[in-house]
């Protein structure tokens, strides 16, 4: 067994010990030359589907090890337990806060449903923790922005985890983009396509939860409400009190991808229609969406018009190449499936064309002017959220921001969360970044937070 694999009841790492050494090592170093003592100390808050697969990013990397976990079930606690084991015993908690007073802990990753993310990320850092904080980073404009904030003051190393980021390959991209590659971009679109009819995730009753308590810790700031089976575990993300649904689940890292590749900041302005139109079920959200956004795009001068396009009454494909993302460029469209991609050229035409007329309709010249603006490219990549969860791990150490912190995660996060708004209030908005409010709708501005049940806070 090798130092790195080594077993040890003890596995946290103290930054000041860990000193010049281990910040001078390489990143792909960390696993093969730390002890078990040097090792960072994660706490897990959250291992159902999305939680387990976090879990399993940070195990892919030897400089780390779990040290306690949290979680309403005992039967995921018993998962995580199993999978982490050869690096030491973690310790189990029912109670995030108590886990936060762990004095063993260094970093968490918060993984919970969307409703519980400002209360604990704010939680997380009083306690001095560093975080990873799953996305969307938040369920309101207001707590995310309260998040940021929070980050600002007790200045913890944040991840949150729109992995997308970290991808090699789509850095790469962004690069390329940067440099002008497809030329001056107008639109992106997006699609999240998926046939759910007839049942989508069932239709259930209420009924009595089955156990009080649970529930309500379930609920956390969320408003009380009877207990349904579909508003728990994975389905929560297809009820408003959870989850902005798959505009946020989904949706938020194709907003974050082209935030990301275009330089963009928070939409201007937002307009969104679709409905519960043909799937028979007990979800709040649409199965049927479109949400238009206007950014300004620092490399045109001019806005561009951003797109999320979700069909769960049919899933044909969204564009010629059945790729979840495309961006128009005036030399080419560049299409993405993860971090897979490829770049279909354009052809530019050299001479303005003559008005059409019917004594001459000669267009030989002008069509013979068409030539291709650039060569074809495509490439592959993983998108892997080891990548990120790499990333941040080494930003412990280095105490250097990394690939999606607290505030970058907030901006992608905007987007989807207006889309929302303006769904719900069949509204055109204009939104003001600086205070981020909407100018021209009250009614839209109510729905920026919710007020949260009494014992919940995100006060500073």
């Amino acid at each position: 067994m090798t130092q790195a694999t080594a077993s040890s009841n003890s596995p946290h790492f103290s930054r000041r010990r860990f000193g010049k050494a281990a910040i001078a090592a390489s990143a792909l170093s960390y696993g093969r030359i730390l002890g078990a003592n040097d090792r960072v100390a994660m706490g897990y808050i959250g291992l159902g589907n999305r939680g387990d697969q976090v879990h399993d990013a940070f195990l892919e990397h030897g400089d780390n090890a779990t040290v306690a976990i949290c979680d309403l079930r005992d039967d995921y606690m018993d998962l995580a337990a199993k999978k982490s084991a050869s690096r030491g015993a973690a310790k189990r908690y029912h109670d995030y806060r108590k886990l936060l007073e762990d004095k063993n802990v260094d970093a968490v990753a918060i993984c919970t449903p969307d409703q519980w993310h400002a209360v604990m990320f704010v939680a997380a850092c009083k306690a001095g923790k560093d975080i990873y904080c799953e996305k969307p980073f938040s369920l309101t404009i207001f707590e995310g922005r309260r998040m940021v904030e929070a980050a600002a003051k007790y200045k913890p190393v944040t991840q949150v985890g729109l992995h997308r980021r970290s991808a090699p390959e789509i850095r790469k991209l962004a690069e390329m983009l940067k440099a002008g590659e497809i030329g001056k971009i107008s639109a992106a679109r997006s699609f999240h396509l998926r046939n759910d009819w007839p049942v989508g995730i069932g239709n259930p009753a209420d009924s009595a939860p089955p156990s009080k308590e649970l529930w309500d810790a379930w609920l956390g700031p969320a408003p009380a409400q009877p207990y349904n089976v579909n508003k728990t575990f994975y389905n929560f993300r297809w009820f408003y009190d959870f989850s902005g649904g798959q505009l946020t689940n989904f949706g938020v890292h194709y907003n974050d991808t082209m935030r990301m590749l275009m330089q963009l900041g928070v939409p201007r302005s937002v307009t969104a229609l679709g409905g519960k139109y043909v799937v028979n079920d007990n979800r709040q959200i649409p199965d049927t969406l479109v949400v238009l956004w206007e950014y300004d795009n620092p490399a045109t001068g001019a806005p561009s018009l951003n797109s999320y396009e979700q069909y769960n009454g049919n899933g044909a494909p969204g564009n010629i190449r059945n790729m979840e993302l495309e961006f128009r460029g005036t030399l080419g469209t560049l299409y993405m499936q993860n971090a897979n991609w490829e770049i279909v050229p354009e052809r530019n035409h050299s001479i303005a064309p003559k008005p059409r007329s019917p004594l001459d309709r000669d267009e030989s010249e002008f069509r013979g002017s068409f030539k291709p603006a650039m060569a074809a490219k495509q490439g592959k990549g993983s998108a892997s959220t080891a990548f990120h969860t790499r990333n941040f791990l080494d930003c412990l150490k280095s105490r250097k921001e990394t690939n999606c912190p607290a505030l970058e995660g907030h901006l992608s996060n905007v987007g989807p969360l207006i889309g929302n708004i303006a769904h719900k209030t069949r509204t055109h908005l204009q939104f003001d970044a600086k205070t981020e409010r909407f100018t021209n709708s009250e009614e839209a501005n109510k729905y920026l937070h919710y007020e949260y049940r009494k014992g919940y806070s995100i006060d500073l």
